[in-house]
């Protein structure tokens, strides 16, 4: 009966995304004929049959972006300055980016000092989530590199606070899930297969010394791994709880850790994650959630894990009347 239950909202979950997906489809394509009669000088092709979302050319990726009308030259080009191109994910110029829906919405905020909207907002339990003190350009970033996890590609945090309260933001969109580790994905042909390849365990295989591979090769997660959460790295783990939670668990780790010294902290930092509530992975039984509430109840302070929905944020810039602009294209670009 379980089994059965189990398939059944598996197929609901399923249609809804279906559902959600070709409604943001719909959307996309028409804020198009809208916004760019003219789509030739700006996308790759009409629309398409094949459920991809329109996508910008690439010398016209930045109109992805969402700019004040009326501002000039020089604060279009800060705020694109934000995110690098070099920054820029794979998707960026497709209009399911969460990296341009982020840039969109935090970017003008604190480029327009109106970042104050922010301040205040609580999750379900009354935590804070973005802190108490003024976010401003000293001390926000986008794309903030970590660089003591010894890691060959750093962790990126979408978007990051400094100060007494650190505060690290992941933006989710249309995500159907967190991003998951790659080793037991790893096939035969990859470099890395010989070296790196697991079985999804945390456990001692393929003749190595250490339980995760990514250990043998200097990376840090299960050094600190044991001061933030309940489990340690001294025992088997089967599956390894990074494999699927591995995003969450690296965002965890940059922010409970004091950049300058490595030095756990459980107090003064914690993760927010913001999605779009009406994507059925991040409601009740979708994979997304599911992974968020697996890592928050592993957390030694489940604190550390917070999630606010866009339409949160949104809804607190009407109230405030905050850049009027930039709710009015969030409604006909996303449908916010």
């Amino acid at each position: 009966m379980a089994t059965k239950q189990y398939t059944q909202q598996m197929n609901e979950t399923e249609n809804k995304t279906v559902e959600y997906k070709n409604t943001l489809l719909d959307r996309y394509w028409e804020y198009q004929r809208s916004r760019y009669p003219d789509w030739r000088r700006y996308f790759e092709r009409p629309q398409a049959q094949d459920g991809r979302p329109p996508v910008f050319l690439v010398q016209e990726a930045w109109r992805n972006v969402i700019v004040n009308p009326d501002a000039d030259l020089k604060n279009q080009t800060a705020l694109q300055n934000m995110i690098p191109e070099g920054e820029h994910h794979k998707w960026f110029r497709s209009l399911n980016s969460s990296q341009a829906l982020a840039l969109s919405v935090f970017g003008n905020l604190v480029l327009h000092n109106a970042s104050d909207v922010l301040t205040g907002l609580t999750d379900g339990d009354g935590n804070n989530l973005f802190g108490l003190s003024p976010i401003t350009l000293e001390n926000f970033s986008l794309e903030h590199k970590i660089d003591f996890l010894g890691e060959r590609r750093r962790t990126s945090l979408d978007a990051f606070l400094s100060g007494a309260q650190r505060v690290a933001i992941e933006c989710k969109y249309t995500e159907q899930e967190f991003g998951t580790c790659r080793r037991p994905k790893l096939s035969p042909g990859e470099d890395e297969f010989q070296q790196e390849h697991c079985n999804g365990s945390y456990e001692y295989q393929a003749g190595r010394v250490e339980r995760c591979p990514l250990t043998i090769s200097g990376v840090r997660y299960w050094e600190f791994v044991p001061g933030l959460f309940k489990f340690g790295n001294a025992d088997d783990h089967k599956p390894c709880p990074l494999n699927k939670n591995y995003q969450l668990v690296r965002n965890i780790l940059a922010i409970g850790l004091q950049e300058e010294d490595t030095q756990i902290s459980l107090e003064k930092g914690h993760v927010v994650v913001v999605y779009d509530e009406r994507n059925p992975a991040f409601q009740k039984g979708g994979g997304a959630v599911d992974s968020y509430l697996e890592t928050k109840s592993a957390l030694k302070n489940p604190q550390m894990l917070r999630k606010c929905s866009w339409q949160m944020i949104i809804h607190a810039m009407r109230q405030r009347k905050v850049l009027g602009w930039l709710t009015e294209e969030l409604a006909a670009k996303y449908g916010f």
